[in-house]
């Protein structure tokens, strides 16, 4: 394995595009949306894990910075909701051909509730810190006003410290020195591209030792500090983990058929995205609540905002009206020699794909 972990850093940039290559051609496979479609998401699924285990040795290449041992006991939670992600198709495509459409949603509920298991369990584990990408991409980016500092508390200062970044006074020489030289280093690094920012920061997050100062918000803690603020950032960062789980229960329940799982799943993504939204413009006393949101986090909660897109393919939306609309557009171009055929396979590829990643999408 060790062997295995130098080839892929020795040669990430290769690795990348034999993945990519991988990945598009899956797409191509033979009745990848037909009856028979286990082994074609077999493959997609296998590929996916793969990928998602050499991103994950990537990212936790060792430094020379580093001196510490590493954390213990440490769980690759982004990696375990990586690989989830990627099987729950194949449960599904297994599930839809041994059990039938009724009962495939039975496993796929299972799978769903494993996945939100996992995310809240990372959720607390962080600190109670925005999940970016559904807890794929670790969270290790310092928020500029409180970074590092054992009297920040997700975000939220403790009123009264004196203690500036990294928990030193700033009132001494030592304590001045060591402060601007912290703000060089974060300036540097600002200067750089931003994927290899987050990924060179994640690599920084793994490597260094734990500090026994700086104690992990408890959700008391957060409660305490801001009340009715730090409660609806925890309610909307809740709704949006939950929120494939309620979906597919209700379409358990309902039916893919019907207007009450897509209303519900529409009012939960609305409602998570709406408490952040007040958190972080909300003012008290006429000043800014202090919570601001970094960089990454202010691109997940957009990110968030552009999913709400996926609406108008998920049933029955997409059927009384999206999937109308694209085939009338097939028809239009189809006399067209070369634009007709791609069109053609465009739309049959979002048909296919519409029946089986839209209601998992965006969690």
């Amino acid at each position: 394995m060790e062997t295995y972990k130098k080839w892929v850093r020795r040669n990430k940039d290769y690795v990348h595009s034999l993945e990519s290559l991988a990945n598009g051609l899956t797409w191509l496979l033979p009745e990848r949306f037909s009856a028979s479609e286990i082994g074609p998401e077999a493959v997609t699924a296998i590929l996916g894990i793969i990928t998602a285990i050499n991103e994950h040795i990537i990212d936790t290449t060792p430094t020379q910075m580093h001196v510490g041992p590493m954390e213990p006991n440490s769980f690759p939670y982004s990696l375990c909701i990586s690989a989830i992600k990627d099987l729950e198709t194949l449960v599904e495509v297994a599930a839809q051909h041994y059990f039938g459409d009724n009962k495939k949603w039975n496993f796929i509920a299972v799978t769903e509730a494993t996945k939100v298991l996992v995310r809240l369990i990372l959720f607390r584990n962080s600190g109670y810190k925005m999940l970016l990408h559904g807890g794929e991409t670790p969270n290790i980016e310092k928020h500029s006003d409180f970074s590092s500092s054992q009297h920040n508390v997700g975000g939220f200062p403790k009123p009264g410290s004196r203690h500036g970044p990294n928990g030193l006074n700033p009132w001494n020489l030592e304590g001045r020195a060591l402060s601007a030289l912290s703000r060089f280093g974060e300036n540097a690094r600002m200067s750089s591209d931003p994927v290899w920012l987050r990924r060179a920061g994640h690599q920084q997050a793994i490597m260094e030792p734990p500090s026994s100062a700086i104690e992990r918000p408890t959700l008391s803690m957060i409660l305490s500090e801001k009340g009715v603020q730090g409660a609806l950032f925890l309610m909307g960062e809740v709704l949006f983990i939950i929120r494939p789980l309620i979906y597919v229960l209700f379409i358990r329940k309902y039916g893919i058929r019907s207007w009450i799982p897509w209303f519900v799943s529409l009012a939960v993504d609305a409602g998570g995205v709406g408490f952040l939204t007040q958190v972080t413009k909300s003012r008290d006393g006429g000043k800014e609540q202090h919570y601001h949101l970094t960089a990454s986090e202010q691109d997940e909660l957009k990110r968030r905002k552009l999913l709400w897109a996926l609406y108008l393919m998920r049933d029955p939306f997409f059927t009384k009206y999206t999937r109308q609309r694209l085939q009338s557009t097939e028809k239009l171009v189809e006399p067209v020699p070369i634009i007709g055929l791609l069109t053609a396979k465009i739309v049959e590829l979002v048909v296919g794909a519409q029946t089986r990643y839209t209601y998992m999408s965006g969690s």
